[in-house]
Formats: C-alpha cells, sequence, structure tokens
C-alpha cells in the first residue's frame, strides 16, 4: 500500500522533473492552485494528491517512504545509463 505523499516530495518531485505548475497540472489533470495547495501542506484531496503522484511517477520520479531520515524522493534511472 503506498504511503500518503507529502507536500515537500511533490514540490521536490516537479523541481527534479523540472516543471512548471502550469505544467504538472497539464500532465495531472488538477487544477494549478489544487497543486499550490498541496505543495504547501499536507492536506488535500486524497484523489488530487493520487493523480499528482501518479503524473509525477509517470514522469519518472520514484517516492520514497519514510524511514529514520524521512520520505524522499528519487529519478528513476533510464534505460540508457544502465
Amino acid at each position: 500500500m503506498l504511503k500518503k505523499v507529502t507536500s515537500a516530495q511533490i514540490r521536490a518531485a516537479r523541481g527534479l522533473l523540472n516543471w512548471t505548475v502550469r505544467e504538472l497540472a497539464e500532465k495531472s489533470g488538477v487544477h494549478r492552485n489544487t497543486i499550490t495547495r498541496a505543495e504547501t501542506n499536507d492536506k488535500g484531496p486524497g484523489y488530487a494528491l493520487s493523480v499528482i503522484r501518479d503524473a509525477l511517477e509517470k514522469g519518472g520520479v520514484i517516492f520514497v517512504d519514510g524511514d529514520d531520515e524521512g520520505p524522499g524522493v528519487r529519478l528513476r534511472k533510464k534505460d540508457d545509463e544502465s
């Protein structure tokens, strides 16, 4: 089961992909204002957080669940880098 994505993970994931809020909105189908709210606090509509996460994962982001160091994100290794 996937844990809930945090606002910091959304901001970091978008930064890793070098996407603007507008680009993430277009790719996820979620309004820009909802993305901005999701990036500033951990509370938001569950469906919106889910589709935002899906769009970021399709873009190449891997969400890392929290451990002793806390939750995070990283980029998926590209096939040509193997």
